[in-house]
């Protein structure tokens, strides 16, 4: 099982939505729309997520590459 990190390769802001693309194994691209579209509709619930998932999933280790 695929390990959740935030990514360095396909990182806008954190790297946290690129990570969850790769471990889903899915367009960085969707995942960031799925991200805008429920933080406008959660009054910033998923924006204060985002924002502790940032803090606790690691960086990805450059031994991943």
């Amino acid at each position: 099982m695929n390990k959740l990190f935030r990514s360095t390769k396909e990182s806008k802001l954190t790297g946290l939505c690129g990570g969850i693309a790769e471990w889903l194994g899915l367009n960085p691209t969707i995942i960031r729309l799925v991200f805008v579209v429920a933080a406008l509709c959660s009054f910033g619930t998923v924006t204060l997520l985002y924002l502790i998932g940032s803090i606790l999933v690691p960086k990805m280790p450059y031994s991943h590459y």
